[in-house]
């Protein structure tokens, strides 16, 4: 019986995707460029904040080290990991790339052609959320999950696409290039955040509350081996299980894989709560400073309003 350090086994190529971390430094520098040396071309463009700069490229490299690093080599072999990846990725990264990317650089991106007509359908509220939390479920059925861990391209491309439902689903929310006025009014947002939480809640209860282990990528010694290879080399993965005589995850953790499951849906749905709390945390105190910067003025709008519907009420009696 190994541990989770034992993933050394399979080499530093596997661990840390080197080709990876290239194209991640790749995105870093484009950003710098687009929005420290070009964004005078760029409508709209002003100067990059040194908050937005620091959270990008924090952001980046944990995209790494969820996709490239250690943790994307464990999700493969520790479901638990697999969770863990996805509660940070959906929940935490794309959230924060709002205030990560200028907000003029996401308007201009948005107002393409095509794009645009793209970003007003899928950004619809109710839609948004349905196509994530529904993406999101059919990805843990056993059938959907252990057939995308078998192939590589099948895969990426699922992940993908699980990204960019994320990004419509929080666009609502985070989006900065939209003045308040268009924007959904607190309350809104906060009945967003619950329902998102609503419709995450059965794929992790189906998970936490299984009485078996549901996945052959993580129970079955064929179909993890065939997982494997998404991340690790073949001849790498082929000399690692000669030598070692390694036939599946058992060898890494202490966990049968019914307790991997259930902590994995623990998991998700722990972050998901702690996450869901600090973002209602911060709209909540937003919307009440802005109810006290602003309470002459909402007073002066409520009497305007009510002096109206007065009017219009005395014109038909």
């Amino acid at each position: 019986m190994g541990n989770l350090t034992s993933i050394s086994i399979f080499g530093f190529w596997a661990n840390w995707t080197p080709f990876f971390f290239v194209g991640v430094l790749c995105v870093i520098t484009l950003y710098f460029l687009i929005c420290g040396k070009w964004y005078k071309d760029i409508p709209g463009g002003r100067p990059l904040k040194k908050g937005e700069a620091i959270v990008f490229v924090i952001l980046m490299l944990v995209i790494y080290l969820l996709e490239g690093g250690p943790v994307n080599i464990l999700s493969h072999i520790i479901f638990s990991f697999h969770m863990l990846q996805m509660a940070v990725l959906f929940l935490i990264v794309v959230p924060l790339l709002f205030y990560a990317i200028p907000e003029y650089i996401i308007k201009y991106v948005e107002e393409l052609p095509v794009v645009k007509q793209v970003v007003q359908l899928f950004t619809k509220p109710i839609l948004a959320i349905i196509l994530f939390n529904g993406l999101f479920s059919i990805y843990h059925i056993p059938l959907v999950l252990d057939t995308l861990k078998q192939d590589a391209v099948l895969h990426d491309l699922y992940t993908i696409i699980l990204f960019i439902s994320a990004w419509f689903m929080w666009h609502p929310i985070f989006n900065r290039h939209i003045s308040e006025e268009e924007h959904m009014s607190s309350i809104k947002k906060i009945l967003y955040i619950f329902f998102i939480g609503v419709l995450l809640t059965p794929s992790c209860g189906l998970i936490i509350f299984s009485g078996t282990a549901m996945y052959d990528t993580y129970t079955s010694g064929q179909a993890w081996l065939g997982a494997m290879t998404l991340c690790v080399p073949p001849d790498t993965l082929n000399s690692v299980v000669q030598g070692s005589g390694i036939s599946g995850p058992e060898y890494f953790t202490n966990f049968t894989p019914l307790e991997d499951q259930q902590t994995g849906g623990v998991i998700m749905k722990v972050m998901q709560e702690i996450v869901f709390g600090i973002y209602l945390y911060i709209i909540f105190m937003n919307w009440f400073r802005y109810e006290r910067k602003n309470e002459s003025q909402i007073t002066e709008d409520s009497l305007k309003k009510l002096q109206e519907q007065k009017a219009l009420y005395n014109q038909f009696r």
